[in-house]
């Protein structure tokens, strides 16, 4: 039996198939785990699912038996990923779970800074709602409009037949082309990103964090993108530059944006963008369905399982550490 440690009781029901057949303990705690009481827990485990916490090479170092780590979720920036497979410690993830439910909320946050859902809501309660009020919240049509996907993978895609809907036309900037997606959604591929927000009248995010996206959207990036333009982050939050996308709302550079992920998390109460009333922030519920979250539980413990038993994981995200052996 191998020893397993969880850093979240999401749907405890999922572990019951551990149950006599490895050593597991669980996170109990509300709160995300505390890094002080994952070091404790690291040690002698051979199995890890970290959920939101960072695994540091400090965590590495101190978990030597550490052989598999089952991320629940699809990102996996939190974790050293080049640690890892230096260790040969193959890191899977659960893509395709969260695809549609996060497309849906990426889209959802598109229509609500559209279409000013947020504050026509708080409009409606505070009693600013007076007769023949119809144009105190001009919003903007989306309907036949172009969106710029930056990051066309399984999300940016069905954030894509999302917009055909709408009769979008849908360019994307990507590090490599996505033919299906030109040839099924009708997207164009841009090579330059200055060249995609040139263009766009909204502009969605959904790459992966890596070295190359980490702060992609500054000062620069906002100053190419149209006045009338609005951007939503559904992807992590340090792809944008924080101060930058402040100052670009604050001197309306841009319309609006809405985001569900922050460069900190939470974003903390004196963060100058709760100050702007042209951004709606969510607190990264991209994912948040139920069912969606229990699936995305039971892939990182079937992830885990088979990892332990020495086979292949399916959605390991550094193949290489099998290329190697």
């Amino acid at each position: 039996m191998a020893k397993v440690y969880i850093c979240k009781s999401f749907f405890p029901e999922v572990f019951e198939r551990l149950k006599g057949v490895h050593e597991f303990k669980i996170w109990g705690g509300a709160e995300e785990m505390p890094v002080e009481s994952l070091l404790r827990e690291v040690p002698d485990i051979e199995g890890l699912i970290p959920v939101a916490n960072r695994i540091s090479p400090e965590i590495f170092a101190i978990a030597p038996k550490l052989r598999v780590i089952s991320n629940m979720g699809d990102g996996c920036d939190h974790i050293d990923l080049a640690e890892a497979t230096r260790r040969g410690i193959p890191v899977g993830h659960t893509p395709n779970v969260l695809t549609e439910t996060t497309a849906d909320l990426a889209f959802a946050l598109l229509l609500a800074a559209a279409r000013r859902i947020v504050e026509g809501q708080s409009f409606a309660r505070d009693g600013r709602w007076k007769a023949h009020a119809h144009l105190d919240l001009p919003g903007v049509n989306v309907n036949n409009k172009t969106l710029g996907i930056v990051g066309m993978g399984h999300i940016g895609s069905h954030v894509a037949k999302r917009a055909r809907g709408f009769n979008m036309r849908i360019l994307y900037h990507n590090r490599n082309r996505n033919l299906n997606a030109e040839s099924l959604l009708g997207a164009e591929y841009r090579d330059s990103l200055h060249g995609l927000l040139a263009e766009s009248d909204f502009v969605v995010l959904t790459p992966p964090l890596t070295a190359q996206t980490r702060g992609m959207m500054g000062r620069d990036e906002f100053a190419v993108m149209k006045p009338t333009s609005i951007l939503v982050n559904a992807a992590r939050g340090a792809i944008v530059d924080d101060q930058a996308l402040y100052e670009a709302l604050k001197e309306h550079r841009i319309l609006r944006a809405a985001i569900d992920v922050t460069s900190t998390e939470p974003l903390p109460l004196d963060s100058p963008l709760f100050t702007l009333d042209n951004i709606i922030i969510m607190p990264h519920i991209g994912s948040a369905v139920p069912e969606v979250r229990k699936g995305m539980m039971t892939m990182a413990v079937d992830q885990l399982m088979m990892g332990l038993k020495g086979e292949r994981i399916p959605n390991c995200i550094n193949r290489q550490v099998y290329e190697e052996k």
